[in-house]
């Protein structure tokens, strides 16, 4: 099969609806020969039927990051669908509503531990978890928001994002003697469920709509998700602790929102 991961096979996890990033990815990498295994947590029966709905019905694992026997017995579920991985894809984020919308100096240390534990040694657990599965020119490719900056009503989660950042340039530290690359694709605001969790939300929406350079699609999760592909495929051999911007260049102004 022809396409740009041919023969690759991945982990898709955080496909919750097909409006996710997740699910573009998952859809695109078939659509561009890959062969994809999906996680799901919770709601698995919604996670399958979405899973029907890619060009090719995927296998779908049940991953809760928070649970170690889910991790230490990941690898060998996995191979029960492909006998390796090249790519894994790390699409989770969580925080309790306490630690966003303006609480941050309220929100309790156990709410905070949770969006971290979640939203940021996740990606290290997740690596780890799928690394018995990976040979050298694997990829680990997470989605990340702009820690750079405070953002209004973003708070904890934002403090998660910066943790998430800083993790992946020290999986790339730790993982590239055995030719794995970690990178991160920065998005900008997207419809997604998650964003929808997200009290006052529309901040985002408004900025980005009057004032990235390219303009800003915020129902189109593709651009972000062909990022996330570039990164998993070979043309990307000797790139690592690296955030691809995604955002219609809103990142590049200097004013703030």
């Amino acid at each position: 099969m022809s396409g740009l991961l041919a023969g690759k096979r991945l982990l898709v996890t955080g496909v919750i609806t097909d409006q996710s990033i997740a699910f573009s990815v998952a859809r695109l990498a078939q659509e561009n020969g890959a062969t994809v295994v999906l996680t799901g947590f919770g709601r698995m029966s919604l996670v399958e039927r979405i899973a029907k709905r890619l060009p090719q019905p995927a296998p779908v694992i049940e991953l809760d990051v928070t649970d170690p026997a889910h991790l230490t017995s990941l690898a060998d579920r996995v191979r029960e669908h492909v006998d390796g991985l090249d790519g894994v894809v790390h699409s989770i984020a969580f925080a309790p509503q306490s630690c966003l919308g303006g609480g941050f100096l309220d929100a309790p240390w156990e709410d905070v531990a949770t969006a971290v534990q979640v939203s940021t040694y996740s990606y290290k657990s997740l690596a780890v978890a799928a690394l018995p599965l990976m040979s050298p020119g694997g990829a680990v490719v997470g989605l990340t928001f702009d820690a750079t900056k405070a953002w209004p009503v973003y708070d904890w989660m934002g403090v998660a994002k910066a943790g998430l950042e800083s993790a992946s340039r020290y999986l790339a530290l730790h993982l590239g003697p055995k030719g794995i690359r970690s990178n991160l694709v920065s998005a900008g605001p997207l419809r997604t469920m998650a964003a929808k969790s997200i009290p006052g939300f529309q901040q985002f929406e408004d900025a980005w709509a009057e004032r990235a350079p390219l303009g800003w699609a915020l129902t189109d999760q593709e651009p972000a998700a062909r990022a996330c592909l570039a990164l998993l495929s070979d043309w990307f051999p000797a790139t690592t602790g690296e955030i691809v911007h995604v955002d219609g260049g809103y990142h590049a102004l200097g004013a703030a929102m």
